[in-house]
């Protein structure tokens, strides 16, 4: 069982030889960490989404997906499959009339009083800073509550005109900056069952992915043996979609793991229960790697590293693969990670080592670190060594689905079933894997999202937040690292990967890699305007043309090193087969030679 290895202690003797007496003195050292004190806090119940069906299909994925603007839920849906997408920030019009943007749901702008008229009016407000009073045109004058929520910072007064809610959004010095239609407010509580969902598979949706350089860009897989990416638009859904930007067809059997590259644009990686990995330039819809004859099994699990040259993938067969895509080539691999039967997951750290959960022998569950680095940077072809750290844990059936923050190199292990986060330190020092605490609630969780690091509260220490899938809720935890100081903490918030790519999707196919492109949240993280998919598909009638322009053609345009590698294949096999056709003729001119002079000794 797991014990706090995240305090260590040590005894020393001390000896004062100059008095000639020995002094004993006990020194107790404990290891240094800023993140010891870590704790977790839901938030409160009208801060929940409440009255939300997910998913009940047995599959071991998150069931939920978060980004900096919207967090997407599987559920349950009649006819085929769906998820449902909610806007975590309040839309807001500018008072040029030409955008819309939003205020982040944790951050220090909000609501800060309410306030009805008594009578209808136009919209034309003026607030001094001194006054808790709205003075609208008419005459009307409306008295805001003074028992104001410490938590928001701005003045803010929301007002009613008959049926319609408007908003109107004050700066600190004392002119109206906008006004809003607070209809387009997403209200959290219960969200209604007419509430529309992104409902375009014919089967259950098995997993989901956010685009990590487009917050209104997400992908699917499903039951149906397809993926589908789709585009939400900029203030949430308000009606169902049903028609995606694309549709990826590869696989033969159903999709269950999507992932996007995390520093090359519009590349998206797929993985199916044919144990089949495709690779897909979504900016055409083409599949253009394909992985099918290194996995004989199911797979459990794909993990691209930081920089997006390697993936690392758990299979049926015990095994953990590190792979090259682009040159379909293992690059390291170990046999059987966990004995146990259930499902192994694995993850990249940012330093090139692998972390995995799975099950011993006797079913218990398991965390383990592995030393790649070395069998990668001198670019070997051998089995990882013993695992640099073992921890066993319990002996619940639930899958640990592990969540990796690299700017403070913290996993969360939160498993299927469980009702507890786990979280451990990552360092360089024995163990290597350093236990902090354990975050634990009442209810079991079917499904968690985490929030990338730009969309936390730097303001408020909270270095993680997860979305917990109830049966029929979503409830967010918060994390914090408790400070006394209201400044900027530099040393919990390093700059972090941001939503910029590094790469064109033609280059990273080409060989080029790319590190992410990191921001710094000193002052906050403002998210960007919503940018169009576009997906460039060839013509259909290209694959007819005549024979002459199709040779014209290649000539003209370089293959593509798979396509090269499977032609040298091809010519391979060819010269093989000519050689051994050749061998025989050769034999049997022999035979019929000798058989010849037989018959003619015979006929003399």
């Amino acid at each position: 069982m797991i014990s706090e290895v995240g305090a260590l202690a040590c005894d020393d003797l001390i000896c004062d030889t100059n008095s000639g007496k020995e002094l004993k003195m006990i020194r107790r050292v404990v290891r240094q960490s800023k993140f010891r004190h870590v704790f977790g806090q839901a938030v409160k119940n009208d801060q929940c989404y409440d009255d939300i069906r997910v998913s009940r299909v047995t599959w071991d994925s998150a069931f939920c997906a978060v980004n900096p603007k919207f967090v997407a839920i599987i559920v349950d849906a009649s006819g085929g499959g769906a998820f449902i997408v909610l806007p975590l920030q309040k839309p807001v019009y500018d008072p040029c009339l030409e955008n819309w943007w939003g205020l982040t749901m944790g951050g220090r702008e909000g609501i800060k009083a309410i306030a009805k008229p008594k009578h209808k009016a136009d919209m034309a407000a003026s607030l001094t800073k001194d006054k808790t009073e709205i003075d609208i045109m008419k005459d009307i004058v409306i008295t805001a509550p003074a028992d104001f929520d410490d938590i928001v910072q701005p003045s803010v007064c929301c007002f009613s005109l008959l049926t319609s809610w408007y908003a109107g959004f004050f700066g600190h010095s004392g002119f109206l900056s906008c006004l809003v239609p607070t209809s387009r407010f997403h209200k959290k509580g219960r969200i209604d069952k007419a509430y529309p969902t992104v409902c375009g598979h014919t089967g259950p949706v098995l997993d989901i992915d956010w685009c990590p350089h487009n917050d209104h860009v997400i992908a699917s897989g499903s039951e149906d043996c397809t993926i589908m990416v789709w585009q939400i638009p900029e203030n949430g859904l308000t009606a169902p979609i049903s028609e995606p930007v694309v549709v990826l067809e590869g696989h033969s059997k159903r999709v269950g793991i999507v992932t996007w590259h995390p520093t090359a644009r519009n590349v998206l990686l797929s993985a199916g229960c044919d144990n089949v990995i495709l690779i897909w330039n979504v900016g055409t819809g083409e599949a253009l790697i394909t992985l099918d004859d290194m996995h004989p099994d199911m797979i459990f699990s794909v993990c691209w590293n930081r920089n997006g040259s390697l993936i690392c993938t758990a299979c049926k067969d015990k095994k953990v693969r590190v792979i090259d895509p682009r040159k379909a080539k293992i690059t390291a691999e170990k046999d059987k990670a966990h004995e146990g039967a259930r499902p192994i997951k694995a993850i990249f750290l940012s330093d090139g080592n692998i972390f995995t959960t799975g099950f011993s022998r006797m079913s218990e569950r398991q965390l383990a670190l592995w030393n790649s680095t070395f069998i990668i940077a001198f670019n070997l072809q051998k089995n990882m060594d013993e695992p640099i750290s073992v921890h066993e844990m319990d002996t619940s059936n639930g899958v640990l689905l592990p969540f990796y923050d690299p700017d403070t190199n913290i996993v969360y292990l939160c498993g299927k079933g469980d009702s507890s986060i786990r979280y451990f330190e990552i360092t360089d020092e024995a163990p290597y894997v350093h236990y902090l605490n354990t975050f634990s609630s009442k209810e079991p969780q079917r499904g968690m999202g985490y929030m990338p690091k730009r969309g936390l509260d730097v303001n408020k220490c909270e270095i993680a937040r997860f979305y917990k899938l109830h049966e029929r809720k979503c409830e967010p935890i918060i994390m914090t690292v408790p400070r006394k100081s209201d400044l900027f903490q530099d040393d919990l918030y390093p700059d972090t990967a941001g939503p910029d790519w590094a790469l064109e999707a033609e280059e990273w196919f080409e060989g080029k890699n790319g590190d992410p492109i990191l921001i710094s949240l000193k002052h906050g993280y403002v998210a960007g305007k919503n940018r169009d998919l576009k997906v460039v598909k060839k013509n259909v009638l290209d694959n007819k043309s005549p024979k002459k322009v199709e040779e014209t053609s290649a000539l003209q345009k370089p293959a593509s090193p798979q396509l090269i590698r499977k032609n040298e294949v091809k010519l391979e096999e060819l010269l093989r087969e000519v050689k051994s056709l050749r061998d025989l003729v050769t034999l049997q001119d022999r035979r019929i030679t000798k058989l010849e002079e037989q018959l003619a000794k015979v006929a003399f």
